[in-house]
């Protein structure tokens, strides 16, 4: 059987993990020849993938100046290489980029199946939401990250072969006599939705000179969050305790030296780094937006789920994991438990079946 997967790219995101792990468990799987196609402006691999793999890219830059040419000529660029590669299924990943490729398959014989990934209510313009209007009926299959992104999709556009399937959390294996130090964690890119610049703030307003703020993540979008960020950490002082490492590959050393983990986001699909987090055993303080972070967080049992921008209710429950070691400890036991439903090879199994099963 041959399974195309198509990103826009590999690039550092919880979209593109899940792609990745996808990969690595299809290529082991009997039978499968695994193809990836990545099409988007960037086509950069971060994530490490399978030698066995197949990559197509074109072989042409996306020109952001000739959007509707460089457009048109990646839609023909994926059609074309689509009808060469011949696959059995294909799976994509992406919001505006689903709809790029059931353009390029429209009329194809080749079963398309669409996973968006991000707020499941977002606008993304006339233009993008015309298309998932109708094109996303004809996909051969729909799968939503969440109960309530199906619920809204639903409403949004009929397709009679729509699943949930959460994202698969790697297992990560505490390391003996564990040393939890005073930090407090976040991961996450630095663009505007993840509202860093608001948790900087609520750290510095608590002001506990024990603790200090460690935020993983990277610049995107052509955004310059971290010039930003940094200067805001250096006017309120707080440059020994507030520390951005930048985007990094191997992030298990600060889970597990931090005490919990902190996810200002008011914009999610299913956030990875939460259930990271959570099979690190750390309890997770999470703005509850749309989507993503309420299948993961039971509230008041393995961490909290604050209204979105309540950043006063944001600075209570971080003060009270900061005070409170032994229930640090009890909600983070929770979390690993809790998150266990959504263990990597029985998610990869879910994506498996159901892009193979006769359309």
């Amino acid at each position: 059987m041959k399974i195309c997967l198509a990103i826009p790219s590999l690039q550092a995101g919880g979209m593109e993990r899940v792609m990745s792990e996808i990969a690595w468990d299809f290529s082991k799987r009997e039978g499968v020849e695994l193809h990836l196609l990545m099409f988007g402006r960037e086509r950069e691999i971060f994530y490490d993938i399978p030698r066995t793999i197949i990559i197509h890219k074109p072989h042409f830059k996306f020109n952001n100046r000739f959007r509707t040419f460089s457009t048109v000529r990646t839609i023909l660029y994926i059609r074309k290489k689509i009808k060469k590669i011949d696959p059995d299924r294909i799976l994509s990943f992406g919001n505006y980029w689903n709809n790029l490729i059931l353009l390029a398959c429209f009329g194809l014989k080749y079963p398309v199946y669409v996973s968006d990934r991000s707020k499941p209510n977002k606008n993304m313009g006339k233009v993008q939401n015309w298309l998932r209007i109708k094109l996303y009926p004809k996909a051969a299959g729909v799968i939503a990250q969440t109960q309530k992104a199906k619920e809204i999709y639903s409403e949004m556009y009929k397709n009679d072969n729509m699943i949930v399937i959460g994202n698969p959390i790697r297992k990560l294996e505490l390391p003996d006599n564990i040393k939890r130090e005073k930090i407090i964690l976040s991961i996450g890119r630095l663009i505007n939705t993840k509202h860093y610049d608001r948790l900087i703030n609520i750290f510095a307003e608590i002001n506990d000179p024990e603790w200090k703020l460690i935020i993983i993540g990277g610049d995107a979008l052509k955004l310059r969050n971290s010039e930003k960020y940094k200067t805001q950490i250096k006017n309120l002082g707080f440059c020994d305790r507030i520390i951005l490492t930048g985007t990094l590959k191997c992030v298990e050393k600060y889970l597990f030296r931090s005490s919990f983990f902190v996810f200002p986001s008011s914009s999610e699909g299913f956030p990875n780094v939460i259930g990271e987090a959570m099979s690190a055993g750390l309890p997770v303080i999470s703005y509850d937006c749309v989507a993503g972070p309420s299948d993961m967080i039971e509230n008041g049992k393995n961490g909290f789920l604050i209204p979105v921008f309540d950043d006063e209710k944001m600075k209570e429950k971080m003060i009270y994991l900061m005070n409170h070691e032994e229930k640090r400890n009890e909600m983070g036991n929770d979390a690993i438990r809790a998150i266990r439903k959504f263990d990597n090879k029985e998610i990869c199994q879910k994506f498996f079946d159901f892009i193979t099963k006769k359309c």
